[in-house]
């Protein structure tokens, strides 16, 4: 894709599989990819992946909930590969529980890996894009967001959050050329998606009737989702800014 050579790009949650195969996918295109996660050895992993395949990347240890690690890892990334160019908020994490047999504990976490998360990172980032006048935000969020979600209330409510913030920040950081875009991915076959599962009745049922339920009859990939993002990031979708997407195999439908 085109524009994407040599720009510096920043994945949160960069150490999971849609995260991963967004940084490779990123990589390929001769990015320099900033992987971010809490997890650092994962994160290592993914750039080694990368490196192997002769791209350029590195890892940064970085709670997204704690707004002085993500300052610090924001500097240290723009002091190893330069000002960062494209910023993809995916860090995510869910419980999957009726609303009513939640407690405040499991909101707070949820709010702030989700939410405040993805907030710390836009406020730390957004300043450098303005002044130099160009920048790419992608956000991931959820079909949650979009249509609801039986056992997600709290996670579509943040989901949904952010989606009204991308739509909001389009329009303020327009005339700086910073375009701002959602995907939302439907049930991908990710840790995270077996980990919503673990909390059900019956696990494997319910990744069955997710399955049955997507009119392309299979679970997403993260390199589904990694092809989405890595458009939104490049000048091929430079006209292209407010704008949610769904990436859930027809699943979710939404003119």
């Amino acid at each position: 894709m085109r524009g994407l050579k040599d720009k510096v790009v920043l994945v949160t949650g960069g150490g999971g599989g849609i995260g991963g195969a967004t940084c490779s996918r990123f990589a390929s295109e001769g990015a320099k990819v900033a992987v971010f996660d809490m997890n650092l050895e994962s994160a290592q992993k993914v750039v080694d992946g990368i490196t192997a395949a002769g791209g350029n990347a590195a890892a940064f240890k970085c709670d997204i909930t704690n707004r002085a690690e993500v300052d610090a890892a924001v500097a240290a990334t723009e002091a190893q590969l330069g000002p960062i160019d494209v910023l993809v908020n995916n860090a995510g994490w869910d419980v999957f529980k009726p609303f009513v047999k939640t407690v405040p504990s499991e909101w707070d976490k949820l709010i702030a890996i989700n939410l405040t998360g993805a907030l710390h990172m836009l406020h730390a980032v957004l300043p450098g894009m303005a002044e130099r006048k160009y920048g790419r935000i992608v956000n991931v969020a959820s079909d949650a967001a979009r249509g609801g979600s039986s056992g997600e209330a709290v996670y579509s409510a943040c989901k949904g959050g952010l989606v009204a913030l991308s739509k909001t920040l389009a329009r303020e950081h327009a005339r700086q050329s910073i375009t701002v875009n959602v995907v939302c991915p439907g049930p991908t076959d990710t840790a995270l998606l077996s980990g919503v599962a673990e909390g059900a009745r019956d696990p494997a049922k319910l990744i069955e009737a997710f399955r049955s339920a997507i009119p392309l009859g299979r679970l997403g990939q993260p390199d589904d989702l990694a092809n989405a993002i890595v458009f939104f990031g490049s000048d091929d979708a430079a006209f292209i800014t407010g704008q949610v997407i769904s990436v859930s195999g027809g699943l979710t439908m939404v003119g």
